[in-house]
């Protein structure tokens, strides 16, 4: 049996263009998303390096509209996007499924983590939602996932503590693609790993890293936390 979950915040910064038919003006904005998914699923062992992981997934978040502007134009557009963008929110819930092909390679002085993932995602508003953005939607990407793990040459917790080097790539399908500008994100990542497998506790490795997000007219830098069990 499989079991994953993730807790995720992230803040974006897009910016739009708005008119009231005699002036246009950039609306600045800061979206933030809260997010949650679990899944739960099944190991097919291929090989003793390879795995075949179909994966019942649940997810549930928000996203909050910030406008940072005057109100000088907002005032005379009553687009219902516009408002949105005015201090609107977005909940939503979501399920489906992901099929993943895993591999993993561990040595003594290195190991390899290696996932190609398909996932499609039922969207659907709840709620107070905004009413620009009340509906639903499928959510479709196929992803790689890679990751080299080292020892730096330190300890603690009486075990190597190992530096992580992460690279990712997503490519967005069906009402996910060109919603935000682009249909592919790349990943680049660098971090460090903690591991406390030597004592009884149900956490067996943490780890810390910093990514830097890149698609199409768009990036931005990320911290990620994760503990695996």
């Amino acid at each position: 049996m499989y079991v994953e979950g993730t807790l995720a915040y992230s803040r974006y910064d897009p910016t739009f263009v708005a008119t009231d038919g005699t002036q246009q003006r950039a609306l600045p904005t800061r979206w933030n998303t809260f997010s949650s998914t679990v899944g739960i699923g099944w190991d097919f062992r291929i090989t003793n390096e390879l795995v075949f992981r179909p994966i019942l997934n649940g997810t549930i978040g928000r996203v909050s509209s910030d406008l940072k502007i005057g109100q000088s134009l907002v005032n005379h557009v009553t687009d219902s996007n516009l408002q949105f963008l005015q201090n609107g929110s977005l909940d939503a819930y979501g399920y489906g499924g992901s099929l993943v092909l895993d591999f993993e390679h561990y040595r003594e002085t290195y190991e390899i983590d290696a996932e190609l993932r398909a996932t499609d995602i039922y969207l659907r508003s709840f709620g107070s939602s905004s009413e620009a953005v009340q509906g639903s939607a499928t959510a479709q990407q196929v992803s790689l996932w890679t990751r080299w793990r080292a020892p730096t040459g330190w300890h603690a917790l009486d075990r190597p503590v190992r530096y992580v080097l992460e690279l990712a790539y997503s490519h967005y399908f069906g009402d996910s693609a060109g919603v935000l500008g682009f249909n592919d994100l790349t990943s680049l990542g660098v971090g460090l790993e903690l591991d406390s497998s030597k004592y009884p506790i149900v956490i067996t490795r943490t780890r810390a890293l910093v990514r830097y997000v890149f698609g199409h007219n768009v990036h931005g830098v990320s911290f990620g936390f994760a503990v695996s069990f």
